[in-house]
């Protein structure tokens, strides 16, 4: 594209324009492919990747086994979504969107299924009754900074995040545009959380589990290549304060690590199906098992 682009009357998809995911990428929803989905032994069943929106589940999920509730016993499937495995039959009839993450509760009759983030968050509060307030004016409190996330991090992560490490080209215009949104973002959490030890006050919640994935690492490090340093990730003082707290929760490291594809292989549990897996099969210890 270049300073001369004129759009057409008519937007028409031209196949592999470009991009990381430009293979995976088309204008139309549905499967591609017949491949039903896995199901394994407990009753909540996961399909999904590591990244942030993946993450903010299989930390809910451990942070709920991490307090008792046994009913969260959960497997976890690895979705691929470089080799298009989101547009498998068995995965667009669990999220006709083709999405990770995607979940099916076969603790009901019929199996139940759940999409959206933002939505498996919520639904799995209210099933166990935890990390949600009780208190309305806190609940809505937290529930007012789960729905800021689901609208804000597509800024972060389709906008910033696309254009200054993913796109093809660097394009002035577009990350000038989405960098000034992020920053916006992360000074209205920083100046929240001067004031607040959680996004809902003192009371860890949903709220911080969907907001900790997408937002923590523009602080620290590890996302789109050096972002940290070309947003001064790090002057934001009250979220890296959050983030550090959060991240060093068990079930929060253990989250992490669930369905995760890179980085370290300490860290990589490709699948998960048992608590003991994180010790067992991370994919370091895979390898050193070949």
């Amino acid at each position: 594209m270049s300073d001369e682009y004129t759009p057409p009357t008519v937007w028409t998809w031209e196949p592999g324009n470009g991009g990381k995911f430009a293979s995976t990428n088309r204008p139309t929803a549905g499967a591609t492919h017949q491949a039903e989905s896995p199901v394994g032994k407990h009753p909540i069943q996961l399909y999904s990747l590591a990244t942030p929106n993946g993450q903010k589940v299989t930390i809910m999920l451990e942070e709920l086994l991490a307090k008792g509730h046994a009913g969260a016993e959960y497997d976890a499937w690895l979705i691929d979504i470089g080799e298009g495995d989101q547009f498998g039959s068995g995965f667009v009839s669990a999220n006709p969107n083709s999405k990770i993450p995607a979940m099916m509760d076969h603790s009901v009759n019929p199996p139940r299924r759940v999409f959206e983030s933002g939505a498996i968050l919520l639904y799995l509060a209210e099933k166990f009754g935890a990390f949600l307030p009780e208190d309305p004016a806190v609940r809505t409190e937290a529930l007012n900074w789960l729905f800021w996330q689901m609208g804000s991090a597509p800024f972060v992560g389709g906008g910033f995040g696309h254009f200054y490490h993913y796109a093809p080209e660097k394009i002035k215009y577009a990350i000038d545009r989405y960098a000034m949104e992020t920053k916006r973002q992360l000074d209205v959490l920083d100046q929240h959380l001067a004031d607040n030890r959680f996004m809902a006050g003192n009371e860890y919640s949903i709220a911080d589990m969907a907001i900790f994935p997408w937002y923590g690492r523009l602080t620290t490090g590890g996302v789109y290549g050096d972002a940290v340093t070309f947003l001064e990730g790090k002057s934001y003082k009250n979220v890296v304060r959050w983030n550090d707290e959060i991240a060093a929760r068990p079930a929060v490291q253990r989250g992490m690590m669930v369905n995760r594809t890179s980085g370290d292989t300490a860290g990589q549990l490709h699948e998960r199906h048992d608590a003991s897996d994180f010790e067992t099969k991370t994919q370091d210890k895979l390898d050193a098992a070949e």
